[in-house]
């Protein structure tokens, strides 16, 4: 449990439609990894499944998308929503430890995220791929997903892929690095007392 004295649910339900995307995602930040995922993208479920599992967030996904085009509304509209409910479950950011990092390695690889809770939608990527696919979707994808959580979310994101010859290898590092980052952000201090981990007072 992420605190020993737990508010009102940290969670949220948000649903997004347009005429390219139906997305619906449940989340719960004072979680267990529990949730199930369906995107229509067997790597992006696979992706989202270590953000859900290694960030112990309750997450629960379901989207529908124009994928007969490609992949990008579908990815970035599932970012967009899953954003939003960070935001909506945060509510004030009070207590919260606001930043977190991680440092992940998965066989030969090695990921490192460090993210802040800022207000600031900014990002510092380092996710080059190898191939231009992992299974079926476009590599280049997952570098757009983090980056469109993090400005819809308000949060500063560095990530970078260390090493790795394995582009599976390195894109589940850099995943699980996230979710463990976002765990640590997000978690409730008890040393704050409730209150908003800024010097401005406000985030």
């Amino acid at each position: 449990m992420k605190s020993e004295e737990l508010r009102p649910a940290r969670a949220a339900r948000v649903e997004r439609a347009t005429k390219e995307t139906q997305i619906v995602v449940e989340l719960n930040l004072d979680g267990s990894g529990q949730g199930e995922i369906s995107t229509g993208m067997p790597f992006m479920d696979h992706m989202l499944g270590h953000i859900r599992q290694h960030g112990l967030f309750d997450l629960t996904i379901q989207a529908q998308g124009d994928l007969e085009i490609d992949e990008h509304h579908t990815v970035e509209d599932i970012a967009i929503t899953v954003a939003q409910a960070i935001g909506q479950a945060l509510g004030d950011k009070r207590g919260i430890r606001r930043m977190g990092w991680a440092l992940v390695p998965m066989d030969e690889a090695l990921a490192q995220v460090a993210v802040d809770i800022s207000g600031r939608g900014v990002t510092a990527l380092d996710m080059r791929f190898v191939n231009p696919k992992l299974g079926t979707m476009e590599s280049h994808l997952l570098e757009h997903f983090v980056d469109s959580l993090a400005r819809h979310a308000g949060i500063n994101i560095n990530a970078k892929i260390v090493q790795g010859d394995n582009d599976h290898h390195r894109a589940e590092a850099l995943f699980k690095a996230l979710g463990r980052a976002l765990d640590q952000a997000t978690t409730l201090d008890p040393r704050l007392g409730g209150a908003v981990p800024s010097t401005k007072g406000t985030i």
